[in-house]
């Protein structure tokens, strides 16, 4: 009965996902299903085999009737379910800078999804804003401008995808693209700004350069290096001592004279004019010339003689240029004869010499013209200019030139008219109604110097304007095989020259900057590097830009001269009358420090950094004892020093009544030992009340000068007071007592000195027995010996040097036995400080004064008396 109806359905297949179950065996409707999920990204389609069964064959399955196998065919719908991926996490690529690239490259992303609509990348998309670049529906990248490596050295992006169904990627990718300079032929790997700290010695410039080529057959390169210091004081850093003091360091002849000296006293012919104090620099506007007094220099010059000096001039104003004169030697009146004279004219130097008449009244030289570029060119130069007549040969910058020109012109007659020498401009005595100057001179000068009767070498000329600062190369050993190089004489300029790249390298990077100075001027001082390349067979080879870089010298540490000593001096007429005179500065001390900032240590990080005072040794160049309160009478006082003190010290002096100079390029020392030679000398010192003397030092020609150092020197005066009553003690003290340091084994030496023998102390018993009859004297000594014998101990730790000029003392033989606390063995130490207490007391109005003598020691406390008295017992009288 139920073989008409269906029972089941059987799929034919090993795994399937899939079951039919029957729905109606009636109908033989039936229905197929999954009985395990279905994945697209597994497997996109299934086909297989069905067969139904009827029941008409019982319950065994075998006996059943099976249909025609039915194929089955089963798509499996996507679901959009994953998202892009890239196939990369990030892309690098390198552009080169100024080209529009159609793809710089190209990015893919990838989705699992199994069907063509969700599996497809349709669109990529730059998230990052505001960046030159764009991308395609393919992921090519490109840029939309032209890059520059100046701008911006890199680029990185975000770029994410989207499939067609719009589902965006789960992760951006990152994409860098780094921009390449054009390669530009070049030096590399250089600062513009290189420091130097003074004291540093020789610092390499660009000790990490290398030159770019671009891959250039290069056969061979020249480089030339400038430090250009033009700006710098003269020219470069040069010494700024004195004309006269860099003469003798340069081994000059004596016997110069500075015709644009210092503006002082002694040279007040140069007071009116413009001066650059820093450099003794003198600028003539067109407007100033300065009179140089008679007897500066000699009326007649020899056949030999040398004229010095610094010279920055330019293009001469206005139209028609006029004779500049940088000296000249006229008439002073009646006459406008120029008898020599040194000017520039039309940027030529001429220098005019006419020999006065002598027997022979025939043509000589009498102008010589030189034509150089450099003197119009606004920068320093030195000229020298050696005479040896007839023959006259110019000096610049150490290079010789001779004259291109040589007028002859007749001798100068024989006259009685008096000659007037000027610098900066010529004096017109003769041929107008008033005296001027005329034809001035327009530019800077310095150190200009006459010196006749001798020619210089060219070793000192090449000395004297030589600079401290200049190109240097480290390890000249190691600079390689066939490198050539060459400085100019002052070292400003540098070339090398070579074949081989690298050697060339490693030869730049051993030059060096390097400054002598102790104290060099602070500032920029800019270089310039340019190149020139030859390659192998080519019309045109590589060009190198020229290299602009600067040193910048910081500035040095700046000393502070101190000047120390005893400050007030008494001696004896004796002393002031012998023919040593008095010695005014014998512990005259000189130092220098610095402050050097030193970090807290401990402390806070915001507390303050305390300076500590290092001392430092350097020269001076001249130090001034100036008279104060009048200058000296020469008919009954002087200032003395042995020239033998100078000379081998190798400094120089000069002497006037308004004081002692001292000058020359020495060490601190030796300015002490010759400072500690200087006597005073005073016939009439009777006269004198008291004499003052200030002492003031330099280094570098006033750059750093020192504190002024005052001392006064006065008459001591010999005191005796009479009493014949009974007398304990009397000394006669000098007014004032000057502290000073000395070691104890000198204080106990000078101590022992001022105990007087048996025989003494008798002899002047007797003869005050005789003389003092003031009762008050008793009382006072008294108080002063029972004060001093309440601080004995206090009084015994205090150092005390006395200056005991003329020291009379007067002991009583009986005080041992009449004044309480002393003993019979009393020792000649504690002798010897009551005679000082005593002495203390001499001079006293009331025990305040004594206490100022003795006690200010005991109490510590600060003041003139606190350290060792010193007394001068050369004249003591026992």
């Amino acid at each position: 009965p139920s073989a008409g109806e269906i029972c089941a359905f059987k799929i034919h297949g090993q795994e399937l996902p899939f079951e039919a179950v029957v729905l109606n065996k009636t109908s033989g409707e039936g229905r197929l299903r999954a009985k395990s999920p279905i994945d697209c990204e597994l497997q996109k389609e299934y086909t297989f085999i069905i067969q139904a069964y009827d029941c008409g064959a019982g319950p065994r399955e075998t006996a059943w009737k099976k249909s025609h196998k039915a194929v089955v065919h089963i798509q499996v719908k996507d679901v959009n379910e994953f998202a892009p991926a890239f196939k990369e996490p990030a892309y690098k690529a390198v552009v080169t800078e100024g080209k529009i690239y159609d793809s710089i490259l190209q990015v893919e992303a990838v989705d699992e999804d199994c069907s063509p609509q969700y599996s497809q990348i349709c669109n990529y998309e730059i998230v990052t804003t505001d960046v030159p670049f764009a991308i395609d529906r393919n992921g090519n990248i490109r840029n939309t401008e032209k890059l520059s490596y100046d701008k911006q050295h890199q680029y990185e992006i975000l770029v994410t995808a989207y499939d067609c169904g719009q589902k965006p990627a789960a992760q951006d990718t990152l994409v860098q693209v780094d921009v390449k300079p054009v390669c530009k032929p070049g030096w590399q790997d250089w600062t513009k700004r290189i420091e130097y700290q003074p004291g540093s010695g020789s610092v390499p410039l660009f000790p990490s350069i290398h030159l770019e080529t671009c891959d250039g057959a290069v056969s061979s390169i020249q480089i030339t290096t400038e430090l250009q210091t033009n700006y710098i004081g003269k020219g470069c850093d040069r010494e700024t001592y004195s004309e006269k003091s860099l003469q003798k360091l340069c081994g000059a002849s004596s016997g110069i004279i500075d015709l644009l000296p210092s503006p002082s006293a002694a040279s007040n012919w140069t007071a009116g004019l413009l001066v650059d104090s820093s450099e003794m620099i003198f600028k003539f506007d067109g407007r100033q010339g300065a009179k140089v007094p008679d007897g500066i220099v000699p009326k007649n010059l020899t056949d030999q003689f040398t004229i010095t000096m610094w010279m920055k001039h330019g293009p001469s104003p206005g139209v028609r240029a006029e004779k500049e004169t940088i000296l000249c030697n006229s008439d002073k009146t009646e006459m406008n004869r120029h008898h020599y004279a040194l000017y520039v004219h039309n940027c030529r130097l001429v220098f005019l010499l006419r020999k006065d008449f002598d027997q022979a009244d025939t043509f000589r030289p009498a102008e010589f013209h030189w034509k150089l570029d450099q003197i119009c060119d606004k920068e320093w130069h030195y000229y020298v200019i050696n005479v040896e007549f007839p023959v006259v040969t110019l000096y610049m910058d150490g290079a010789t030139y001779e004259p291109y020109l040589v007028t002859n012109d007749w001798p100068i007659h024989p006259s009685h008219i008096a000659m007037q020498l000027t610098v900066g401009a010529c004096w017109q005595g003769g041929e107008v109604t008033k005296p001027r100057f005329a034809q001035f001179f327009h530019g800077s000068l310095a150190s200009l110097t006459i010196r006749p009767g001798k020619m210089e070498s060219q070793k000192v000329i090449s000395c004297l304007q030589a600079c401290k600062e200049g190109l240097d190369i480290n390890s000249l050993e190691s600079l390689g095989q066939g490198i050539k190089y060459h400085f100019n004489p002052s070292q400003s300029v540098l070339v090398m020259e070579g074949d081989d790249i690298g050697n060339i390298n490693r030869a730049l990077q051993k030059v060096s900057y390097i400054n002598s100075r102790q104290f060099p001027t602070a500032g920029v001082r800019r270089l310039k590097v340019s190149s020139k390349v030859q390659c192998f067979g080519e019309d045109v080879c590589i060009s190198i830009p020229d290299m602009d870089a600067y040193v910048m010298v910081l500035q040095a540490m700046e000393p502070q001269i101190t000047l120390h000593g005893t400050d007030r001096l008494w001696r004896p007429a004796a002393q002031f009358q012998s023919a040593r005179g008095v010695t005014l500065f014998p512990d005259i001390k000189i130092v220098s420090t610095f402050a050097k900032a030193e970090a807290p240590g401990d402390l806070k990080p915001t507390a303050p950094k305390s300076a500590v005072l290092e001392e430092m040794l350097h020269n001076l160049d001249f130090c001034d004892i100036l008279v104060l309160g009048g200058d000296l009478d020469p008919r009954q006082e002087c200032l003395e020093l042995n020239h033998s003190e100078l000379h081998q010290r190798h400094l120089d002096a000069t002497n006037s009544t308004a004081g002692y100079s001292i000058y020359g390029v020495g060490s601190m020392s030796r300015y002490e030992q010759v400072l500690r030679h200087i006597r005073y000398r005073n016939w009439r010192p009777a006269s004198l009340e008291s004499r003052r003397f200030r002492i003031k030092c330099s280094e570098l020609n006033g750059r750093y000068t020192s504190n002024e150092f005052n001392l006064e020197v006065s008459l001591l005066h010999e005191v005796r007071v009479s009493d014949n009553e009974h007398v304990n003690h009397l000394i006669v003290q000098p007014p004032f007592l000057q502290s000073v340091h000395h070691p104890e084994a000198q204080t106990s030496v000078q101590r022992s000195s001022v105990v007087p023998s048996i025989a003494t102390v008798v002899v002047i018993i007797s003869v005050c027995m005789l003389v003092f009859v003031v009762a008050m004297g008793v009382h006072r000594v008294r108080v002063a010996h029972q004060h001093f014998t309440q601080e004995t101990e206090a009084a015994k730790e205090v150092e005390m040097d006395w200056d005991d000029s003329a020291l009379t003392i007067t002991v009583n033989p009986m005080e041992k036995h009449e004044a309480p606390g002393h003993r019979e063995d009393e020792t000649e130490e504690e002798v010897e400080e009551d005679i000082s207490s005593s002495s203390s007391d001499s001079d006293a109005s009331d025990e305040e004064e004594v206490e100022g003598g003795v006690g200010r020691g005991r109490q510590g406390q600060s003041g003139a008396r606190q350290a060792q008295l010193e007394w001068d017992d050369s004249t003591l009288p026992y």
